[in-house]
């Protein structure tokens, strides 16, 4: 485990793109698992910029996202799928073709569910995972429990991480209640886990995900035992 400590948001996007942006010039051809929210925006921010002065190339790059709101199709704009078009891909000179979400809107989200794994097998699995991590712990959406979620699947959203994502919806109300993610086979299979987190709310979780006991009550803490995880984070 690596921890870099940044002075701020800014300086912690830097730091993450570039971690990005070294696996894509090292492997033109990488799978990169990729993450939505607040926090990786700067990074992706970056990204873009460096695709756009010519100095990195997204044109064989593969990408799968954690999970996505069961309910909401890919035009929604509250969608994950939406949130990367915007933020990311209709940027990038990347094969649209290349970037996978989750289909929230799938007549059969088990199926979905199990499709998903199967592409991400397929596809050579995930060189570099990008994540953030919820104030309670949760890494895409796989919510404190008590076990850990293997595979992806559908997930009952808790009450916290409702009232979190709030802030983006018109009410409380029109949150969805579930959505799919990714689960944590597939995660802790990355090569390599990129961890971001940012702000001093952040700070305690951080802790007890780093430095506590392994435990599917705090999701994130299965990270201490991944062999190549790289923490990039400004909570002070």
């Amino acid at each position: 485990m690596r921890i870099i400590r940044t002075k701020d948001y800014n300086s912690m996007s830097r730091y993450a793109a570039k971690f990005m942006a070294a696996q894509i010039i090292l492997k033109p051809d990488s799978v990169l698992g990729l993450a939505t929210g607040s926090t990786p925006i700067g990074a992706y921010k970056q990204l873009i910029e460096w695709c756009k002065d010519g100095d990195l190339d997204f044109s064989s790059v593969k990408t799968v996202n954690l999970d996505e709101y069961c309910g909401l199709s890919g035009d929604h704009d509250q969608s994950y799928r939406y949130f990367m078009n915007q933020n990311l891909f209709n940027h990038l000179n990347i094969d649209m073709n290349n970037t996978n979400v989750p289909n929230g809107i799938a007549s059969d989200l088990q199926a979905e569910c199990k499709r998903y794994d199967e592409l991400i097998k397929s596809i050579g699995g995930v060189d570099l995972q990008l994540l953030g991590i919820g104030h309670n712990g949760h890494i895409g959406f796989n919510e404190p429990n008590t076990e850990f979620d293997k595979n992806t699947h559908v997930v009952d959203l808790k009450q916290s991480t409702i009232d979190a994502n709030a802030r983006f919806f018109k009410s409380k109300d029109d949150v969805p209640k579930q959505a799919l993610t990714m689960g944590n086979k597939p995660i802790m299979s990355a090569r390599k886990i990129l961890l971001v987190v940012s702000g001093s709310e952040k700070r305690d979780i951080l802790e007890r995900a780093l430095y506590g006991p392994v435990t599917p009550e705090v999701p994130a803490s299965l990270l201490q035992m991944h062999n190549d995880l790289t923490v990039v984070c400004c909570v002070d």
